[in-house]
């Protein structure tokens, strides 16, 4: 059965933010011991609930992670239990011999490095859940669904809205990467050295999602979620420290460091929300712009060049001009060409459009947007009616663009960007 992650109802930012954090950890531990993720996910989802029910009333306890721990392998012995009847006397006594855990030696029982204390512990053992999420028997895109439903603190249809696929599309991709798994007779443990190469891309991508839908949230009241946008920046940090010469980590955390530094200037104190070109760069984070441009110049200088380092580069050029009218957008425009040979993305053609019009006008940006309507994907998203309406109205043709104004609108499931395309709509029609 699906269920989204119950932090969102746990009362305090807090404690939403220590169960974010704890999750990773006893997820590990109960999938390790038993060797069945999608049971050891529905039982830790299941101690989450529970902690988010009772710890705003009882108070958070002594150890929370030994007590989510013990409430999970109850759930999980349970489950056995119920799974095999047959052999329910034997199962009972060496459940409650090997696994029934007390608070004070839950911590003992993990793995090497699973209890390690401090930032460094707790960002490793996510990465090692999130390459242990790219099963073999998975697509790298329900790897990647997985990984952030079940870690990364995404619900379905955030998922859904990342991948440009119906929730309830996402759903079932989601159900059958768990039964994948279960079914495969693979195990559910660590890769090789030579697997977790091959699945650093998809990892990567999930690090990647997790950011964006911190600093553009999706859906919902807050323009922005800081706490998993920086959860995200922590992590890519940690697997930079651990693969320091590859080019794409250096590039996707330098991508970060450079988009995050504008976080400050993104939203009124009402989270109305201001565009790129309207921002008071003062207020633009230029120690993060340094360190992200130097990590730039250091995966560049070796000469790989994928489709991270790339937008790190055009996120850039952004931050290097010191008013929106200096911004070098034929050099932004050539990035863009050349991203979009390696991706077959279609927000990177919308953004290719924008660049174009930036270059040699609206006119040129509205043919581009033309060809992304043939593409279903993409065809009604919110962003792509946004973009025709800023075009439509620098050429003139305002009714229209009142009009994709407002279908925009009504299509975006973000409260500050809604606001925003009414204004727009409403700064027009006036």
């Amino acid at each position: 059965m699906q269920r989204e992650p119950p932090i969102a109802t746990a009362r305090g930012t807090s404690l939403q933010r220590l169960l974010r954090e704890l999750t990773p950890g006893v997820l590990g531990f109960v999938a390790r011991r038993f060797r069945d993720f999608p049971s050891a996910e529905d039982a830790v989802q299941e101690a989450l609930i529970a902690a988010a029910a009772q710890w705003p009333l009882e108070g958070v306890p002594a150890n929370p992670r030994a007590w989510l721990i013990q409430v999970a392998l109850r759930r999980m012995t349970d489950h056995v239990r119920s799974e095999s009847a047959r052999r329910r006397r034997e199962i009972e006594t060496a459940l409650e011999a090997q696994w029934t855990v007390s608070a004070a030696d839950a911590e003992p029982l993990a793995e090497e490095g699973a209890g390690e204390e401090g930032e460094d512990g707790k960002d490793n053992e996510t990465l090692t859940l999130f390459f242990m999420c790219c099963h073999p028997s998975l697509s790298a895109a329900s790897a990647i669904a997985l990984a952030l439903r079940a870690l990364g603190g995404l619900t379905t249809a955030e998922i859904a809205r990342a991948f440009l696929v119906p929730e309830a599309t996402m759903a079932q991709r989601i159900s059958r990467a768990k039964a994948s798994i279960k079914s495969s007779g693979v195990s559910f443990g660590m890769p090789s050295a030579e697997h977790r190469a091959q699945r650093l891309r998809a990892v990567l991508h999930i690090l990647y999602l997790m950011f964006s839908e911190g600093y553009a949230s999706g859906a919902g009241p807050r323009l922005q979620r800081p706490e998993m946008a920086s959860e995200a920046i922590r992590l890519t940090r940690s697997l930079c420290t651990v693969l320091p010469d590859d080019t794409e980590v250096a590039g996707l955390l330098a991508l970060m460091l450079l988009t995050d530094a504008r976080r400050a200037a993104r939203a009124g104190p009402d989270e109305a929300l201001i565009p790129l070109d309207r921002q008071d760069r003062s207020l633009w984070d230029r120690a993060a712009i340094a360190e992200g441009t130097a990590l730039l110049e250091r995966a560049l200088a070796k000469g790989t060049v994928g489709a991270y380092q790339l937008q790190a580069a055009i996120a850039a050029l952004h931050d290097e001009a010191p008013r929106a009218e200096d911004t070098d957008w034929p050099q932004i425009l050539a990035l863009y060409e050349l991203l979009e040979r390696i991706s077959d993305n279609p927000l990177v053609r919308l953004s290719h459009a924008i660049a174009a019009a930036m270059v040699h006008g609206p006119s040129k940006g509205l043919a581009l947007l033309a060809k992304l309507d043939e593409d279903a994907r993409l065809a009604g998203h919110h962003r792509l009616h946004a973009v025709k309406a800023h075009l439509l109205e620098r050429v003139g043709d305002y009714p229209a663009a009142i009009a994709h104004f407002r279908i925009a609108a009504e299509k975006t499931s973000s409260v500050p960007e809604r606001d925003y395309l009414i204004a727009q709509a409403a700064r027009l029609t006036g």
